[in-house]
């Protein structure tokens, strides 16, 4: 299966919105339906309580321009109602029955873990040739953020995969405090760029367009996307390129708390107990081009044996046979079908950058997955059947 840009530009983009309970999604969404960038946006929020769904249609950004799940929580049995709220919007969008939105913002409830929307995003064939994911975006309560992190293990996972983070209500938060928690944030997501908001207000500029593709240039944004120098400048390891890995120096074990925050120069205020100490995000560089069965086979094992802890990986191949760079993308057990992009990116290297954010796996344990799989490949392994090959 191919995910050309062409046919990148066709889908419309869809912007997952999360945050915990009382963070400030809908106050926000509220006031971004208000603003001329996103006057044709559906909306699909998934909320507690009984909301019915007969007045609901699509149109530009008053009340009515919400569409209501009427289901608790987005998990595996509510997906059903997801991919069929959204292919009718898009049935309705096709007859001219409703506006003909050009992008859909999803709102999950607080409590939601958001991979299961991501999965049925990325696995529902439907869906797949209809829609693209466009980013991921987490709100953390700037009074309450802390201790919401402290408590509830769904609040770091969101913050986790996110691809922009929104600190809320930094007008009446404590300074302090604030800057404790915007770092604490980036030792957890140090890929997401954070915009703060106050009373709700930010410049939709800030969050939209913040996937793979770029509609403005209209080609692939790789950089843009893997932020995979904010990963290099959150560690203070010597960076040794070996012959398949970029070598970090350990494996950011429970042990060692915040290993890869000490550039910043100051103790991170780590508590023992914290849901984040179980998290860990890094960039792993791959020198030399790599064949695709061998890859594939050791994302394969991954996912095999620790797929609920691969959070968000996303990354940029420089595989054998062909000269045009693959991109994959994985949330825990599910990966997208990867897409090869019409040209490597001005100015690249074309070495091989893959972002891992995961739970209790160190990054020198998945350097030792690769290095054993292209340790057999060079001893004559690889007849088993090949996956197939991006297109």
């Amino acid at each position: 299966m191919s995910d050309p840009q062409n046919a990148a530009e066709q889908r419309i983009p869809v912007t997952v919105l999360t945050g915990f309970l009382g963070s400030g999604k809908t106050t926000l969404l509220n006031k971004l339906l208000r603003r001329p960038e996103l006057a044709d946006t559906a909306v699909i929020i998934n909320e507690f309580g009984e909301i019915g769904l007969d007045h609901l249609l699509v149109e530009k950004s008053d009340d009515e321009g919400m569409v209501t799940l009427n289901s608790g929580c987005l998990c595996c049995t509510v997906r059903g109602d997801l991919v069929r709220t959204m292919s009718e919007l898009f049935l309705k969008r096709a007859r001219g029955e409703v506006s003909p939105f050009k992008r859909m913002v999803v709102e999950t409830t607080g409590l939601a873990d958001p991979a299961p929307i991501l999965h049925t995003l990325m696995t529902d064939p439907l869906l797949a040739s209809r829609y693209r994911l466009d980013g991921v975006v987490t709100t953390v309560d700037g009074v309450n953020g802390a201790s919401t992190l402290d408590n509830h293990e769904e609040a770091v996972k969101q913050a986790a995969v996110a691809d922009r983070i929104l600190l809320t209500k930094v007008d009446i938060a404590d300074a302090p405090k604030l800057a404790e928690l915007k770092h604490r944030l980036h030792h957890l997501n140090p890929g997401a760029p954070f915009h703060t908001v106050a009373t709700g207000e930010i410049d939709p500029n800030q969050i939209l367009n913040a996937g793979l593709y770029n509609p403005e240039t209209k080609s692939a944004d790789v950089k843009k996307w893997l932020q995979a120098e904010a990963y290099e400048g959150s560690h203070d390891h010597g960076h040794g390129h070996h012959h398949h890995g970029h070598d970090h120096g350990d494996d950011h074990g429970h042990s060692h708390g915040n290993d890869h925050g000490h550039a910043h120069g100051e103790q991170d205020p780590h508590d023992v107990n914290r849901h984040d100490d179980r998290i860990r995000s890094f960039c792993m560089t791959f020198d030399e081009p790599m064949s695709w069965s061998t890859v594939a086979a050791a994302f394969d094992a991954l996912v095999t044996y620790r797929g609920p802890d691969l959070l968000r990986m996303k990354g940029i191949l420089n595989v054998k046979d062909t000269d045009k760079p693959v991109v994959i993308h994985g949330v825990q057990h599910v990966f997208h079908p990867p897409a090869t992009l019409d040209a490597w990116p001005e100015g690249d290297d074309r070495k091989s950058r893959v972002v891992f954010i995961t739970r209790d796996i160190g990054e020198s344990t998945i350097r030792k997955v690769f290095a054993s799989f292209f340790d057999a490949e060079k001893k004559g392994w690889g007849n088993a059947a090949e996956p197939a090959k991006p297109q």
